[in-house]
């Protein structure tokens, strides 16, 4: 009932089945939902449907490659570790079970602002390809403090989310009883007692050991647990942010500076003439903004625009190697991984990350044979066809 072979899933979705099965319903849902009516999730995922790939025969593709070079540094495949703020939730020091298998990977890791383990102990315990992302809260004074943690810890490059400056409304998180701060009541305790493998494995692992989990990266008068009253959440949104504030993050920054949250030509412009050394062209996985544009369907005005200007990366939406290999063929340099490998920290820890890792680098790997490529650098536009996909029933 506790251990779950990853191996026993072949896919993403595989994983997420197991982890839903796994995980209280209000947790489960505050990672796999969006937002209001879910628009934008849905059609992030229409939107690869709707970008099909040529194939190409009788090629010798016995060579295929993944490499990518990005920032200077060789990585093994075209893809990152997206920041994710419940991976402390669902599993014990998930953050930890992200980074190994990033490191073993060859990928980077980015360590959200919210985790539940600090920066430091990812950077000591772990290593490897280190980004932080950062939120700038409504008193700036105290995301400069996390840069200059960031900096002294060692991170690489630091990526600032620009695409919320005020709260989601998610509302089946008030359903579920899923509020700041975290309260059990009659109906989430049930959901809790009834997952008995989160409930020792995970909830019960912090209470025996450090308590409640909190924010570790917040600052110390901040980082109240996660059933406290949070005078945090009133200061984790900004409303008056402006691009001067992205100068200033790049005068304080010596590393790689990544803006996301990108969906037009203009703001990508404008963060290039800011200093940006890169852009996350995002939508927040559809979790923010519910009338938003999918990333992969502005990604090639994006990509015209600027792409030779800096490097491009997008996320959101991708379950399968072949939405990677689309979103490159567009021109983006790299994509992000957000709840896959969520999915598989959550029923093995850095095993189950690792699985997740794997099942994008097979179908990368499919896919560019199916190509006839041999190399990430040969993917093209040419290879694509654009096509509506109207609603096909299922068969019966």
């Amino acid at each position: 009932m506790f251990k779950i072979n990853p191996s026993d899933a072949q896919n993403v979705h595989d994983l997420r089945m197991m982890a839903k099965k796994r995980l209280p319903k209000w947790l489960f849902e505050f990672v796999d939902r969006g937002t209001e009516d879910e628009v934008a999730l849905r059609n992030n995922r229409a939107a690869f449907e709707r970008i099909k790939l040529k194939t190409q025969v009788l090629v010798d593709v016995s060579k295929r490659d993944q490499r990518i070079s990005l920032f200077g540094k060789s990585h093994d495949m075209p893809i990152a570790i997206a920041p994710t703020g419940a991976a402390g939730m669902l599993a014990y020091k998930g953050e930890l079970a992200l980074a190994r298998a990033a490191k073993a990977a060859n990928i980077p890791f980015t360590l959200a602002t919210g985790s539940t383990t600090s920066m430091e102990d990812v950077a000591n315990l772990v290593g490897g390809t280190l980004w932080f992302q950062l939120y700038m809260w409504s008193d700036v004074k105290l995301s400069h403090m996390l840069v200059e943690r960031a900096k002294r810890a060692g991170y690489e490059a630091l990526v600032v989310t620009v695409d919320g400056p005020v709260n989601t409304n998610r509302e089946y998180n008030v359903r579920n009883g899923f509020t700041a701060p975290f309260s059990y009541n009659r109906k989430n305790t049930l959901d809790v007692l009834t997952h008995p493998a989160w409930l020792l494995t995970v909830l019960g692992r912090y209470l025996v050991t450090t308590g409640m989990p909190k924010r570790e990266n917040y600052p110390t008068e901040l980082k109240e647990r996660y059933t406290q009253v949070s005078s945090a959440e009133r200061k984790t949104k900004n409303d008056s942010l402006s691009w001067d504030d992205l100068s200033i993050l790049r005068d304080m920054w010596p590393g790689k500076l990544i803006v996301k949250g990108i969906l037009t030509p203009q703001d990508a412009e404008r963060a290039i003439a800011k200093g940006a050394d890169g852009i996350v062209v995002s939508n927040h996985g559809g979790r923010n903004f519910d009338s938003s544009m999918a990333p992969i369907e502005v990604l090639p005005g994006i990509v015209d625009a600027v792409g030779h200007k800096t490097t491009i990366i997008v996320d959101s939406g991708f379950r399968r190697g072949s939405d990677v290999v689309k979103a490159l063929a567009l021109g983006a340099n790299l994509v992000l991984i957000g709840r896959s490998t969520l999915w598989g920290a959550t029923i093995a820890q850095e095993a189950g990350v690792a699985r997740a890792i794997q099942f994008y680098h097979e179908e990368i790997s499919r896919t560019l044979a199916y190509l006839g490529c041999n190399h990430i650098a040969e993917l093209n536009r040419n290879l694509l066809e654009f096509v509506d996909t109207p609603h096909m029933p299922l068969a019966m």
